[in-house]
């Protein structure tokens, strides 16, 4: 099975990467770097056990799970313990079925073609199939924002890396599946066959976000686990409440670090040559702290 058969199969089944894991037993890491061209000769027993799901008849997989070897031979366990072989009437079988999805959909059910579809100027972003309304953001935010992309662009330029440092809004696919699409305040990626013209396809190397009131529960709470799974390697959450820095590293098996808004920090994906200097950071949020709204 090609890697294009693997992305069509996927997608007229709707299955999300962490679906199509739960069924054949493949990581979800593997399977990613299948889908976006990483993995340029994946193993015969991963495109084995990929197979048998999404040729398979669906019922069978509801709950139940491939016995993945990556260095051997696959094989899948349902009732009975019975081995079951999918054959090619069950491939013309799902071809033929007929869409049946509702006009009007409910939140887990909406996709990436629901997103592309959205008026201008509707910011929401996707996760799971569940769409969140973005806030216009405030002047403090822009600013923090601005800062930290003129500080990560001017040193990407001054040693002519071949990163790539976007800006928001820029729409991430980022598990490269239909059911998940984000808008990181700033990203860094350096894969350049994740570019698309539409935005990012796969997982950035590393992502910004400034957490606010409106944004902060589902930031920390569902972003910041939808990026470690997908496989962000850093992660920074410049907190305006706390005044403080969350930061995840990959290497450090993402266990959070927490560091006043003082001094300096470099990022770990460059081994600390960017860096970033937080007292700055930390003077901004002082400044509009000061200011106040009309009444």
């Amino acid at each position: 099975m090609t890697r294009e058969e693997i992305i069509e199969l996927k997608e007229k089944r709707g299955y999300s990467v962490a679906q199509l894991s739960q069924y054949s037993g493949v990581p979800e890491g593997t399977i990613r770097k299948i889908i976006t061209g990483e993995s340029k000769n994946p193993r015969v027993a991963t495109l084995n056990a990929l197979e048998k799901v999404l040729i398979g008849d669906e019922t069978v997989f509801t709950g139940k799970s491939y016995k993945y070897d990556s260095q051997a031979s696959v094989s899948f366990v349902c009732e009975g313990e019975a081995e079951y072989n999918a054959g090619s009437s069950a491939l013309n079988h799902m071809q033929g079925q007929q869409s049946t999805v509702s006009k009007v959909k409910k939140q887990g059910e909406y996709t990436v073609e629901d997103y592309m579809a959205l008026p201008d100027g509707d910011r929401k972003e996707l996760i799971d199939g569940v769409f969140y309304d973005m806030a216009t953001p405030t002047n403090i935010h822009q600013e923090i924002v601005g800062y930290m992309f003129f500080e990560i662009k001017s040193f990407i330029n001054a040693n002519k890396g071949k990163c790539r440092a976007v800006l928001a809004p820029s729409a991430v696919q980022l598990d490269c599946d239909n059911k998940t699409m984000v808008e990181p305040d700033i990203y860094i990626v350096c894969n350049p066959d994740k570019i698309k013209k539409f935005g990012n396809y796969g997982a950035p190397d590393f992502v910004l976000e400034v957490l606010s009131d409106s944004t902060r529960n589902k930031d920390l709470k569902i972003k910041s686990f939808k990026y470690m799974n997908a496989g962000v390697r850093e992660i920074w959450y410049i907190d305006l409440k706390t005044r403080t820095l969350i930061t995840y590293y990959e290497g450090d098996d993402y266990l959070p670090a927490v560091h006043p808004l003082e001094g300096t920090l470099g990022l770990t994906i460059y081994d600390g040559r960017l860096v970033i200097n937080l007292a700055e950071l930390g003077d901004i949020i002082e400044e509009y702290s000061r200011l106040t709204d009309p009444e």
